[in-house]
């Protein structure tokens, strides 16, 4: 099953705005990719990859802008030539251009405006909250940020996403509220933190302007029959957050 309805976004987007949330179900890749790999960087079988993107470009008005993602804050606009696509956000306004980012434990985010003029998809791990992703990406979007909403994806919680201090210190180092998304790690050990990665991504779309922020209930390392976990498998798959304007 590609489309599990349960890990899909329920906010209040402009019916033209659709999206689709993959899960690792439903595909043909092995183990240890099993079975809707999407990642063609991650050591699986160039073409069973290539049949999983297939079955999930039919589900779509276009071919998504596969990106290659390296955790830092570069947006791609779509209406862009750019055969390498090396970024981590992609902003759309036409219909049928599709927005994709791949997670295994990183956040996946999708923005639109109300209106329905403009989507985005960002890949924010705690490397591209703390370099500000999300704050790229609303200002890609060139629209008053009050006027957007942002669903969060399945990310890992922050009861399995153990940090050192230099997290700690790379995400307070912009805002000292974000201290509030860390608590001591259960052993004790001085300088390691759980962290939560939905309420740093919150708190940096706050700081942008973006208010209406739905999602965050989920966690990719604790639900190894639904999720991909690079923290929790070392070699794993990666799914995909796609989002696109319907005509």
């Amino acid at each position: 099953m590609i489309v599990d309805p349960s890990v899909q976004p329920e906010w209040p987007a402009p019916a033209r705005v659709r999206t689709l949330v993959t899960t690792r179900q439903g595909g043909v890749s092995a183990a240890p990719y099993d079975s809707l790999n999407l990642g063609d960087h991650v050591g699986d079988d160039p073409e069973r990859v290539g049949e999983n993107r297939a079955q999930v470009e039919a589900l779509l008005p276009g071919i998504p802008a596969w990106l290659n993602q390296v955790h830092g804050t570069r947006v791609l606009e779509l209406d862009e030539a750019d055969p390498v696509r090396r970024a981590d956000a992609a902003v759309a306004r036409k219909p049928g251009q599709v927005c994709v980012v791949m997670t295994a434990d990183c956040l996946p985010v999708l923005l639109c405006d109300r209106e329905g003029g403009a989507v985005a998809a960002a890949h924010a791990g705690w490397r591209g909250l703390a370099d500000g992703v999300l704050e790229a990406t609303v200002r890609h979007m060139g629209v008053p940020p009050y006027r957007l909403m942002a669903w969060l994806g399945p990310a890992i919680g922050s009861q399995a996403f153990e940090v050192g201090q230099d997290v700690f210190d790379a995400c307070t180092h912009h805002d000292a509220r974000a201290a509030n998304a860390f608590l001591p790690a259960p052993s004790g050990v001085q300088g390691k933190y759980l962290a939560d990665l939905y309420t740093l991504a919150r708190l940096r779309l706050e700081m942008a302007g973006v208010w209406q922020v739905f999602g965050g209930r989920y966690c990719t390392y604790s639900d190894p029959e639904r999720f991909f976990s690079y923290r929790r498998d070392g070699v794993t798959g990666r799914m995909a957050s796609l989002i696109w304007l319907a005509p």
